[in-house]
């Protein structure tokens, strides 16, 4: 019997224009066991600003549905339901103001596991700190998400400052160690302990970043991965495994811009997700360059 936790992100879905731009249609998605929303999803489409991948593309910027219900305008509820995902970010992938793909990612929240999901934000015109746009908090408790929408983060300050400094995605692994974590020991309190963020490509000015904090029993995936490009090489700069912790830098063969999924996505800067592979992989833009890519194995 397979006795391992359920991850906390659950299905990896990618969205693609179609060739004259006015539709969405389905690239890739990893699935795991979400069965029937899987097979209802690959024969759909969405127009600009039609369900979640058409609101992004309409938005121009990331979006977190804390509930997947009509009332949200997303349009596979009941399905959703019956697979067990409860909550859904949209996220643009742009190259400049060119639509690349919309990446959607959906996870569960049950009695077997714990998780937030957050959206933070800085407009530059109105504030040099980053606030809270918008969180899924399931069952971590209502002190921890009290906390959260009143926190602001400097650039460098916290797991979302560190992302926007960077331009990077974060890891740790251990949020109680090092201080760099500014919600602890609220963090401890509900059982969160890592915590992921990376900045997402939007329309317009301002800087968003997307945080994703688990508990140890609901890992955020199974194996993260984070690849640095360096013009047509990959190099693994840091990961972590479930089974085997800390990955470190260079513990995989270096990669090229050829080499199986992750590299074409460094290559073309369109996300990827393979059910038969069970890898989706996503990239990190800077100055309209992807800089790094992001690999989720389930």
């Amino acid at each position: 019997m397979n006795t391992a936790p359920s991850t906390f992100i659950r299905v990896v879905e990618v969205w693609v224009p179609d060739r004259d731009h006015l539709l969405l249609e389905f690239g890739g998605g990893v699935y795991g066991a979400a069965r029937r929303f899987g097979a209802k999803s690959a024969a759909m489409c969405f127009g600009r600003g039609e369900g979640l991948p058409g609101r992004a593309w309409e938005e121009g910027r990331p979006i977190v549905l804390p509930r997947l219900d009509e009332a949200s305008g997303f349009r596979r509820t009941a399905l959703a339901q019956a697979d067990g995902l409860t909550s859904g970010i949209a996220m643009p992938v742009f190259s400049g103001d060119a639509l690349k793909a919309v990446l959607l990612i959906f996870c569960g929240d049950d009695e077997h596991s714990a998780g937030a999901i957050e959206l933070w934000h800085n407009d530059p015109a109105v504030s040099r700190e980053m606030t809270l746009a918008d969180g899924c908090y399931g069952r971590t408790g209502e002190a921890f998400e009290f906390i959260s929408r009143r926190t602001s983060f400097g650039k460098g300050t916290g797991l979302p400052g560190l992302a926007w400094q960077s331009q990077m995605p974060v890891f740790m692994p251990d949020l109680g160690k090092g201080g760099r974590f500014l919600r602890a020991d609220s963090a401890q309190q509900v059982g969160i302990n890592r915590g992921f963020a990376f900045p997402c490509a939007a329309r317009g000015a301002g800087t968003w970043v997307l945080a994703f904090l688990s508990a140890l029993a609901t890992p955020i995936v199974r194996r993260l991965e984070i690849w640095s490009v360096e013009g047509g090489t990959l190099h693994l700069a840091e990961g972590f495994c479930e089974t085997d912790g800390v990955l470190a830098a260079g513990a995989r063969p270096a990669l090229t811009a050829d080499d199986e999924l992750i590299g074409r996505v460094a290559a073309d800067a369109v996300p990827r997700a393979s059910d038969a592979l069970r890898v989706a992989a996503l990239p990190v833009l800077r100055e309209g360059r992807v800089a790094s890519v992001i690999a989720w194995h389930f």
